[in-house]
């Protein structure tokens, strides 16, 4: 069953690829985006860490 709904899940990915580019694209730009600044985040938190600690 998790076989199957892997296949489909890929499947509509690729759909939606073809079906769509430029919205498609967009989803991916964000999702840097989102990955970018969350990993700006967690560095300013663990240098906020490091500044108590000294």
């Amino acid at each position: 069953m998790k076989k199957n709904l892997r296949y489909v899940a890929i499947a509509f990915v690729i759909f939606y690829l073809l079906s769509k580019p430029t919205e498609a694209a967009g989803v991916v730009n964000n999702a840097f985006d989102q990955l970018g600044k969350a990993g700006n985040q967690v560095a300013a938190f663990l240098g906020g860490l490091n500044a108590l600690g000294n």
